[in-house]
C-alpha cells in the first residue's frame, strides 16, 4: 500500500534508508540529510511503501529546488517494483510546486544509475565528485 508517511513512520524511513547496500551515507552526510528530512516532514510529503506491516520503502521530492531527495527500497524488497509505484508520487508533488522537471543524482555504475536511465530520466552532467545528474520532464 502506498500512502503519505506520518511522524510514526520516521525511525523506520530511517531503517530504511541505513539499510541499503549502495548509496550509503557517510557520518559527515548523516546530519544534512536528517536536517532536510525535518523540513521535508514539516512541509511536503514522504511516500511510502507499506507491506507486512511496515515500511518497506519511500520516495520523497524537495520541492524548494526540484529534486528527488531520495528513493530507498529496503534491501528485503527489491525487485519487486516498488520504485517504479513510489517514484511518481514524488514527481508529481514536485510537478504541483511548479517545476516542469525533476533532477536527482546518483553514483555511476550503481543499480539507481540503471533504474533511472530505464526509466526515462535522461543525464545531464557529472558533479565534481564523479555522482551522475539526471532530469526528467514533469
Amino acid at each position: 500500500m502506498i500512502r503519505k508517511a506520518t511522524r510514526a513512520d520516521r525511525p523506520r524511513i530511517s531503517e530504511v534508508r541505513l539499510a541499503v547496500r549502495e548509496n550509503q551515507l557517510s557520518a559527515a552526510s548523516v546530519s544534512k540529510v536528517e536536517t532536510t528530512a525535518d523540513w521535508i516532514f514539516e512541509n511536503a510529503t514522504f511516500w511510502v511503501w507499506e507491506e507486512a506491516g511496515a515500511v518497506q520503502g519511500f520516495a520523497v521530492a524537495d520541492p524548494r529546488d526540484g529534486t528527488i531527495f531520495g528513493l530507498f527500497i529496503h534491501p528485503d524488497y527489491e525487485g519487486r517494483g516498488l520504485g517504479r509505484a513510489l517514484l511518481p508520487r514524488a514527481c508529481e508533488d514536485l510537478r504541483a510546486a511548479g517545476f516542469a522537471a525533476a533532477t536527482l543524482t546518483t553514483g555511476p555504475g550503481t543499480r539507481a544509475e540503471r533504474f533511472y536511465r530505464e526509466n526515462g530520466w535522461e543525464e545531464t552532467g557529472r558533479k565534481d565528485d564523479g555522482e551522475i545528474i539526471f532530469r526528467k520532464p514533469l
